[in-house]
């Protein structure tokens, strides 16, 4: 009778942990848009202010894998929970910046360890035949998460302080998390024996055969070092080079940048106005949405590895084909962030895709490094960041336009006429008309490749990571991987205007392409499939395969 509670807490522990993540991930772009007012934020500011969770989910990402280790998955996931309360408690109450950056940090630092703990917890707790479904289950968390913060960010744009309440409501979910992993069992993989009380309620999720073998041959947990990743005792590298592998490709494939031009092709296309572009970035978001429970639905079916070649191989040609429209139907491009006071403050490092030039030095309504945060590198993060991007510079400028919120909150360095000028379309408009047949293709390739991030890498990459070590260095494996996935994210993100000034955009997006076909040649020779195998079995198949 144990196991149906369990299965369900577990279920719900999993979409609590995504959704918590891709809310904090989310609602920095509106709480932004009030806080440069608030707190006269310069363009520097701003980068530290968005850069901190990134900094505070980097040091997790290197310390976080021993306290999952050593003290188990289920504790670091409950005390992630109470240093993200601590952290949205000081973000809620702040009254300067430093305590903004300081709380930032603190939140980065907790969901990064949540999302692996939550990842590997969930893995280890339930049988062959689920695992598939629930690890995914943390992937459309992220995704309802930050359509979640898209929402509040909209409703609280018009209210003083409203930033008080995006970042205080984090408080509810974490709440509900810790309260359900307390009626959970600890870790099945720390306990001695096979006949202890939690086992025997767990072990019910198996099948008969499972139980049998685990009794006839009951599973010794080896001890390794942190140095063994990457010896060749028991297969480590192969391992190691499986798990890089994987979460280099997740972000050299182009995901970070490929929608920042989101709002830009949209326009393209005939959505004018700013409340249609927010609503065709939620509509991307929704894409999302759908794409992972597909993904969900078809992980212990399909399985792993097909549903990541079969993602790569859409993606490869998605960005591809934005590639060679973009070199007849070029897209503009412009660099974000300029301080009306200071140009010299900063160096704008991402594109500020709807944003039309002449207001961009009226208003830096989101700095370049929130491109290098959002798409965490932990589970999931994947495309997050710049849809996230897309909202808010469509919000910011309905800021802008808002003039009565402009006189309220005493907006500076906009005139009468500026105002007007930013409520004309964007760009142009003559060559869009030209070319409207390859901007829809342009547009249908950008969902295609959202849909197809989001049943492959998105989801899989972590599904993958959390089976493939031994339980006695997973936690330390993980966020090994996970830091080398943070650091390619801000290289990605950092590096793409000097690219693009370099080779060009349609080169860039073509590079994006090739990646993508080396990431199906890298999974065919590399990925084994592990649907269907208990994660012991798993251990099995990789010591033995050299």
């Amino acid at each position: 009778g144990r196991a149906l509670p369990v299965l369900l807490l577990s279920a719900t522990v999993s979409l609590l942990g995504g959704l918590i993540f891709g809310y904090e991930l989310g609602i920095i772009s509106g709480a932004l848009l009030q806080l440069q007012i608030d707190f006269h934020l310069s363009c520097f500011k701003q980068e530290i202010l968005v850069s901190a969770l990134l900094i505070g989910a980097l040091l997790a990402s290197l310390v976080g894998g021993i306290l999952i280790d050593r003290h188990g998955r289920r504790r670091a996931i409950l005390v992630s929970n109470l240093v993200l309360l601590a952290g949205s408690l000081i973000l809620t109450l702040a009254r300067t910046f430093i305590g903004l950056v300081v709380g930032r940090m603190t939140v980065g630092f907790a969901i990064s360890v949540s999302s692996m703990a939550c990842c590997i917890y969930v893995s280890e707790m339930v049988a062959a035949h689920q695992r598939g479904l629930l690890v995914s289950l943390y992937e459309a968390g992220i995704t309802v998460g930050i359509l979640l913060s898209y929402a509040l960010n909209y409703i609280f744009a018009d209210l003083d302080e409203g930033w008080r309440y995006m970042f205080g409501l984090a408080i509810a979910p974490t709440a509900m998390q810790f309260l359900s992993i307390l009626f959970l069992p600890v870790n099945p993989v720390k306990l001695s024996s096979w006949d202890s009380e939690c086992q025997k309620g767990l072990i019910q999720l198996q099948n008969t055969e499972d139980r049998e073998m685990a009794k006839r041959e009951p599973y010794k947990e080896k001890h390794y070092s942190f140095l063994d990743l990457f010896r060749t005792r028991d297969s480590m590298r192969r391992r190691t080079l499986v798990g890089l592998g994987l979460v280099l490709f997740q972000q050299f494939t182009g995901q970070p940048n490929v929608l920042g031009y989101a709002s830009k092709i949209f326009h393209s296309v005939g959505f004018q106005s700013n409340s249609s572009a927010i609503l065709a970035s939620v509509g991307l978001g929704a894409i999302k949405v759908v794409a992972t429970l597909v993904a969900m639905a078809f992980a212990d079916k399909a399985g792993r590895r097909a549903l990541l070649m079969a993602g790569c191989v859409v993606m490869a040609i998605s960005v591809t084909t934005i590639g060679l429209t973009s070199r007849i139907a070029p897209l503009a491009m412009a660099r974000d962030c300029k301080a009306a006071a200071d140009p010299n403050a900063s160096h704008s490092l991402t594109q500020h895709p709807m944003m039309p030039v002449s207001s961009l030095s009226a208003v830096s309504p989101i700095p370049p490094a929130l491109g290098a945060v959002k798409s965490q590198a932990g589970p999931g993060f994947a495309a997050t960041r710049s849809l996230t991007k897309v909202f808010a510079s469509t919000q910011s400028k309905e800021v802008v336009l808002d003039s009565s919120l402009t006189q309220k909150r005493g907006l500076g360095g906009l005139s009468k006429k500026d105002t007007v000028e930013s409520t004309g379309p964007p760009f142009g408009g003559a060559p869009w008309t030209e070319h409207m047949v390859l901007n829809w293709i342009t547009l249908l390739s950008m969902m295609a490749f959202v849909s197809a991030f989001s049943i492959g890498f998105g989801p899989m990459t972590w599904l993958v990571l959390s089976e493939i070590y031994p339980a006695g260095i997973r936690g330390r494996a993980f966020a090994f991987c996970n830091s080398f996935n943070w650091a390619a994210n801000l290289l990605i993100s950092l590096s793409f205007l000097d690219l693009i000034d370099a080779i060009g955009f349609s080169w860039m997006f073509l590079l994006y392409g090739l990646m993508g076909v080396m990431a199906v040649i890298f999974i065919y020779l590399f990925v084994p499939e592990t649907k269907g195998q208990s994660l012991e079995e798993i251990d099995q198949q990789f010591s033995r395969k050299r």
